[in-house]
């Protein structure tokens, strides 16, 4: 039993002595990962059969009778065709949950003994887990408080090429040149939502809305005039003049959710760059949504969620469109 610290000490928490008695070899970590990815037993992951048995193959210890192929509790999850051990895998695992702001690769490759461009890898892999709104599936059906916020550098930290382009584009001060994240908080649940959008006009934080809430909600925002006119019980607060809490009316939730978020951009990972930050957002709104679990209870549901999610590397690096580097955004 993890010792009762401050803070949320109903959770169920685990040490890092107790994670070490858990997994003290490989086949142990094998056999809990079996345990999580198969509760019903084993089963071949590329066609659901359970005509399965070991195999002596060096990587693929087990053989399927019916599609007659090799696999490995590793195969169609985001961790098939790792050469990573699964003992390390799980520790990565561990980590990437009990570090409030998250674990950076260059700490994760110390702390594991890998290369850093293989914890940068092994960390965007387990961010498979939080995709599609970090588990938060459904429409939210209690008091909604919806914001936006931008991220990316300073102006006054810039360099003057960097200012002179924006000033070719045109550019004014504020939001331009920045990437802008929308969000959705359940006061009811707990649950957040939130993903990187292009632009913050009225077609699409209604849609972002519409999607998050269910009919019926009472829906929370500030006074930005791209929210009027949204088809729901709808309130706001002038942030213009200052005025934050109005009764019931508020964003603190959300805001707070954005607060955790450029804390750990600023003090773990110091820069994120466009093309990945939706990535990093559904981290952090996937372990918000499970916080309440147990550190055990986490790290299964990470692990249950990782499977049918392969992430290739030259699928990670290829280009989307977005900015690879810092530049004058993110």
């Amino acid at each position: 039993m993890a010792y009762r610290a401050p803070g949320k000490s109903y959770r169920e928490g685990m040490t890092i002595v107790e994670l070490m008695d858990m997994f003290p070899t490989e086949q142990a970590a094998s056999e809990w990962f079996e345990s999580v990815i198969w509760p019903n037993g084993r089963h071949c992951p590329k066609c659901g059969s359970l005509k399965t048995r070991e195999a002596s193959h060096k990587k693929m210890p087990y053989w399927c009778t019916d599609c007659r192929s090799y696999f490995s509790v590793k195969t169609n999850t985001a961790m098939q065709a790792s050469k990573i051990p699964l003992r390390k895998w799980a520790i990565a695992i561990y980590l990437c949950l009990t570090s409030l702001k998250s674990v950076s690769s260059m700490k994760l490759q110390r702390d594991i003994g890998v290369s850093q461009p293989t914890s940068w890898f092994m960390l965007h892999r387990i961010r498979e887990a939080w995709g599609d709104d970090g588990g938060a599936d459904d429409p939210f059906d209690g008091p909604v408080e919806v914001d936006e916020t931008y991220f990316g550098g300073k102006r006054r930290n810039m360099s003057n090429a960097q200012r002179r382009e924006l000033a070719r584009e045109g550019a004014g001060r504020g939001a331009v040149g920045k990437v802008a994240v929308v969000g959705a908080k359940c006061r009811t649940s707990n649950q957040v939502r939130a993903e990187v959008v292009e632009a913050t006009d009225k077609a699409t934080l209604h849609e972002f809305v519409a999607e998050s809430a269910e009919e019926g909600s009472t829906v929370f925002t500030d006074d930005a005039a791209a929210y009027e006119g949204i088809p729901f019980d709808h309130e706001s607060v002038k942030h213009s003049v200052s005025e934050y809490v109005r009764d019931m009316a508020h964003t603190n939730g959300i805001e707070s959710f954005w607060a955790m978020l450029k804390r750990a951009h600023k003090g773990t990972f110091h820069k994120i760059s466009p093309k990945h930050l939706q990535r990093y957002v559904s981290e952090f709104a996937g372990k918000h949504n499970i916080r309440q679990s147990g550190t055990l209870a986490q790290m299964r549901d990470t692990v249950a969620r990782l499977v049918g999610r392969r992430l290739l590397h030259r699928d990670l690096i290829a280009p989307n469109g977005l900015s690879s580097g810092s530049g004058f955004g993110v």
